[in-house]
């Protein structure tokens, strides 16, 4: 059998098509990033605080967000964190999309539904991860009617649960001065998963599960090993555990500093 072949203008027409879909590709993501960003801060300037510790804030008196977790202060207002960083998000794959045997897919949404004298009422819900990548994360759960809503939902309840990571070079085969992984052996629970974070060298990468992946990314820890116990494939539980876990890397550190 004969095979085809392609000219040299051809395979160059070719090549010169997929590099101007790509170049129009990062075009129109970037188009999407600064649109997002310009919408971000006409909110801010719109906004106005109802809370003592917001109006602060949008005065320039705090003008750093550790002020108010070293403090421990409540934080009602989600435009306060959205003021002092620059947060991405990501949802985190909680439900199973409808197929044959069972299910397929893992998705971000997860469908219930209630029996109603109407028909059957369906809701969803999800779970966000927000953070910096830079020692600072939070996590939040929304549910509601539609799916878009119940995302909203949870990525204020994510700005609201905001906290601090301890982040250190604690491995013994490693000797830099970057905070990339977590200072110490720690284990978090949550129901009956428990996951137990092992600092690691640079160049390790995250040596955890899929979905942990996105919220010690967020956290900005590079570099980490890990153990987990229990039904993992409960993604919330498992969630759950990894932020109990980080929760404890600043808590622990803290006894240790006033011991």
């Amino acid at each position: 059998m004969s095979e085809a072949r392609i000219d040299e203008p051809d395979a160059k027409r070719i090549a010169e098509e997929v590099l101007e879909e790509e170049m129009e590709k990062e075009l129109e993501e970037k188009s999407k990033e600064e649109i997002e960003k310009e919408e971000k801060k006409e909110k801010l300037a719109e906004w106005e605080p109802k809370t003592k510790l917001g109006k602060k804030v949008k005065s320039g008196e705090i003008k750093d967000i550790d002020e108010i977790l070293e403090k421990g202060e409540k934080i009602f207002e989600p435009e306060i964190v959205d003021y002092l960083l620059d947060v991405k998000s990501e949802l985190i794959h909680i439900g199973q999309s409808k197929g044959k045997f069972g299910g397929g897919k893992r998705r971000a949404w997860r469908q219930t539904q209630r029996k109603t004298r109407e028909g059957n009422s369906p809701s969803f819900s999800t779970m966000a991860v927000i953070g910096d990548e830079n020692g600072h994360i939070g996590v939040g759960k929304g549910k509601g009617r539609e799916t878009l809503p119940a995302r909203d939902k949870a990525i204020r309840k994510a700005k609201l649960n905001i906290f601090k990571v301890e982040r250190a070079c604690s491995d013994f085969d490693c000797a830099c001065s970057e905070k990339h992984t977590v200072p110490f052996k720690v284990t978090g629970k949550c129901g009956s998963v428990r996951v137990t974070l092992i600092p690691a060298p640079q160049g390790t990468g995250l040596v955890v599960g899929g979905e942990l992946k996105k919220v010690l990314r967020l956290a900005g820890i590079r570099d980490v090993r890990s153990k987990t116990f229990g039904q993992k494939r409960t993604t919330f539980n498992l969630v759950g555990a990894c932020i109990d876990a980080l929760k404890k890397t600043s808590s622990l550190k803290k006894n240790d500093s006033s011991n």
